[in-house]
């Protein structure tokens, strides 16, 4: 080809590839194959190695990630990244567009769109090429994420028109259906799910890795004109309305839905129609904004210190269907623990068909009176967990029946005991027999807070077990890759990369293998403790309940746990045969220095260079404390970026709020 024939055909490549990344990322209604869409792609990589000088930073090949950095830098944004007030009824409302109408003096106009539960972002173009992306962060200086923005397919890289300067504000959002395969995919593997699409959009956008952003498949909608001027049919954009329609003609993907309406009564029916359509919504959406569209009557109206006057978001209650109680299964738990499990008639709650609930315990039955057979009040807890909060007793007809926990373990048959830990609700099958123990117990072993062995789910040990090549955790370290490759749904290169992941877990140290081993009553953060504090595996199988009790935060019900566990001798052949493969039985960690003893902390938000797991870290590491939950004794919350209702709480009870900077200057 000569070099014009180049040109066009790179050119074509681009095209096609852009067009069919819509088709596939944002419609969902794919028209060619993977397998063609992989060789345009290669084809245009090719191309454009060989002939540098058709390069373009607008290319689809810029997408695909693959920048790792160490941290983001800082980003001041020139326009304040604001946010809105939030109203929670109709009545609040109402006082807001009386408010807006009295200070113009006359009816407003507004333009009522839907709020999508994402991460705010500033996406900046010089000369219709997009150069800089950025997060919020506390609205005047967020994070540099341009490298990971550029993977997300309907942020256009070259605008239609050349703009000289543009600075457009948008909300990431992960579509309900690429959640759900994602959380499919970690329930598979044996990974902590993620709580709900906008947790996992935000830990997605900050990855240090574009590579990883690229496989989450993230969207954007873009909501307002930052900086920069728009114009249509000759003259400036005048209106809100019309500045987001001049941007979906060069490119944008805009905020669907939206409407511009007069009078109180039309406002609310729209809000109204939003909130009935969320439901069957492609993406997660929290509530409504209603915000004036004339620019030019904004700045009348005018901002307060931290939120504009001139728009307020409607946040809707949690929804709440009505369905029935068909029946309960009974989970049986890595300790024995009998969970009961509501089988509901299926129900369209939150964006999903809802069929099962968590029941809890018997103490949670019998306090609201559930029956088999009740019709109930179901809702999602965090807009993701089902949990019935009501029988609907009015309703009942005399077929519903009490329940009542088995007798026997529903998985192999023996006796089942009354719990004596706790409140007493809990019931226990006490068979280190049980099938569903020993399944459920490998699975933690391998868990990413145990052993953290990639790749060994629940389907995976089901299948290691059906087929007789495991019995327990200490078996992991006997696998081969042959003794893994014939498995259903497995492979030679699967195999692989397992038996290499179980290898690497032979180093976790004593601090995660206390952990994994699975005693009752035993977390995370005791296991790391007790490690740290007795140092090896063989001191813990002499350990007395009072050394035990003299650990930090070690109470007498969890030191007896621990003496039992380790006085029964299939203990001590389970931790012989493991650190006869190898597994490494002593802490690994230093004894922590006491910075912080006798502090506690709580995190929140998203912070600047590093995760809350690895804040976390840093703080026990310094002596202090970590808790999930602000309460008068907590002595700091970290709060970062997009803090939430622990944020507030801490300001209502006088809490102290520091940001990274600050812990890390405590940590020295």
């Amino acid at each position: 080809m000569n070099n014009n024939e180049v040109k066009a055909r790179i050119d074509e490549l681009r095209l096609k590839i852009e067009y069919n990344s819509k088709l596939y990322y944002e419609d969902d209604a794919p028209v060619i194959s993977d397998f063609e869409y992989d060789a345009m792609f290669r084809e245009l990589v090719d191309l454009e190695a060989k002939y540098p000088e058709y390069d373009s930073p607008s290319s689809p090949t810029k997408r695909v990630g693959g920048v790792a950095l160490d941290k983001f830098e800082k980003f001041t944004h020139t326009v304040q990244l604001g946010s809105l007030t939030d109203v929670f009824s109709y009545d609040e409302l109402s006082e807001f567009v009386e408010r807006v109408n009295v200070t113009l003096g006359k009816e407003a106009t507004f333009s009522v769109e839907p709020k999508i539960d994402g991460l705010s972002v500033a996406l900046v173009y010089e000369n219709g090429i997009f150069v800089r992306g950025a997060t919020r962060g506390d609205g005047f200086v967020g994070e540099d994420v341009t490298e990971n923005l550029k993977t997300i397919k309907s942020i256009p890289l070259e605008l239609k028109e050349p703009i000289p300067h543009l600075v457009v504000r948008g909300e990431v959002y992960m579509p309900r259906s690429v959640f759900d395969k994602i959380n499919k995919k970690r329930e598979e593997m044996g990974q902590p799910l993620f709580a709900n699409p906008r947790n996992c959009a935000a830990g997605s956008l900050r990855q240090l890795d574009s590579k990883v952003t690229a496989e989450r498949r993230l969207a954007i909608f873009i909501f307002n004109l930052q900086e920069g001027s728009l114009y249509m049919d000759g003259r400036a954009a005048e209106t809100h309305t019309e500045a987001l329609d001049r941007m979906a003609e060069l490119g944008f993907t805009v905020l669907p839905e939206r409407k511009t309406l007069t009078g109180f009564e039309s406002v609310k029916a729209h809000v109204e129609y939003l909130g009935e359509s969320r439901t069957d919504s492609a993406f997660d959406m929290d509530g409504a904004v209603i915000k004036l569209d004339d620019l030019s009557e904004r700045t009348v109206l005018g901002d307060g210190t931290s939120t504009p006057k001139w728009a307020v978001a409607y946040k809707y209650p949690p929804e709440e269907k009505i369905t029935k109680l068909l029946s309960v299964d009974i989970q049986v738990g890595r300790t024995g623990v009998l969970t009961p499990t509501a089988n509901l008639a299926p129900v369209r709650l939150a964006g999903t068909t809802v069929s099962r609930a968590t029941l809890h315990n018997l103490n949670f039955i019998n306090e609201r009176d559930i029956r088999i057979g009740d019709s109930v009040i179901v809702r999602k807890a965090g807009e993701i967990i089902p949990e019935i909060v009501e029988s609907l007793k009015d309703k009942r007809d005399g077929s519903e029946t009490v329940f009542e926990m088995p007798k026997t373990c529903p998985s192999c048959g023996h006796e089942v005991v009354r719990d004596e830990c706790g409140d007493g609700a809990a019931y226990r099958c006490p068979s280190p027999n049980c099938p569903a123990q020993r399944a459920r117990g490998i699975v933690h072993f391998a868990s990413k807070g145990a052993m953290n062995i990639d790749g060994l789910g629940p389907q995976v040990v089901d299948l290691l077990i059906r087929e007789g090549k495991i019995k327990d955790s200490s078996d992991l370290y006997t696998l081969k890759i042959e003794d893994i490759e014939t498995l259903e749904r497995m492979g030679r290169k699967s195999a692989e990369n397992l038996v290499n992941a179980i290898e690497a877990s032979k180093s976790r140290g004593l601090e995660r293998l206390l952990y994994a081993l699975g005693i009752r009553q035993v977390g995370e953060v005791a296991a790391e403790t007790i490690a740290l504090k007795m140092r090896t595996l063989e001191a813990l199988f002499s350990a007395t309940v009072e050394e035990l009790m003299a650990v930090e935060d070690i109470g007498e019900i969890t030191a007896r746990e621990i003496v039992d566990y380790f006085a029964d001798p299939k203990t001590r052949e389970l931790c012989d045969r493991l650190a006869s493969y190898g597994v490494l039985t002593d802490a690994i960690a230093e004894p922590r220095a006491e910075t912080l003893a006798g502090l506690t902390f709580v995190l929140t938000g998203t912070l600047p260079t590093m995760s809350r797991d690895q804040a976390s870290e840093l703080i026990k590491k310094a002596g202090g404390k970590v808790s999930g939950s602000v309460s008068k004794k907590t002595s700091y919350v970290v709060a970062g970026e997009e803090a939430g209702s622990k944020l507030t709480k801490a300001k209502d009870l006088g809490v102290p709020v520091i940001d990274e900077a600050a812990l890390l200057a405590m940590l020295g």
